[in-house]
């Protein structure tokens, strides 16, 4: 299912590609998302997992982009975060004696898999260098 954890994602790495030299700490980043550093943190932890961050700690420790901006596609990114765009299905079986109930699930499948595609093709060609140069 779709959520806000793109969106949060990429507010978090635009933020630490704006300021490359800094480990900012989550609350900051919170802050700026007007999130929870609870699921800042959950995040961070999530990017750390995929080399894409590096963190510190202590009284100057925070996170830092680890990776080069320019070569982290929003597809790369999207792809961290969910695996595919899931809109989902009726919680109840369809009928299958009736002519769309027992096809129904099969044609969403097929489009919910042309829309990943669409997706990800429009992705690929954005950089979070890209992203964040419109701020």
């Amino acid at each position: 299912m779709i959520s806000g954890k793109f969106a949060i994602t990429i507010h978090i790495l635009t933020l630490l590609h704006k300021f490359p030299n800094d480990y900012l700490s989550s609350e900051f980043i919170a802050g700026s998302i007007n999130l929870n550093p609870v699921l800042v943190r959950k995040e961070i932890a999530n990017l750390k997992a995929h080399h894409i961050v590096e963190s510190k700690e202590g009284k100057n420790g925070g996170t830092k982009l680890a990776v080069n901006a320019a070569d982290l596609t929003l597809k790369q990114i999207f792809e961290m975060t969910f695996e595919t765009i899931g809109l989902g299905f009726a919680k109840n079986q369809p009928n299958p004696d009736c002519p769309v109930g027992k096809n129904i699930n099969q044609h969403l499948e097929a489009l919910y898999s042309e829309m990943n595609q669409n997706v990800s093709r429009q992705l690929e060609g954005i950089s979070l260098e890209d992203f964040s140069n419109q701020f």
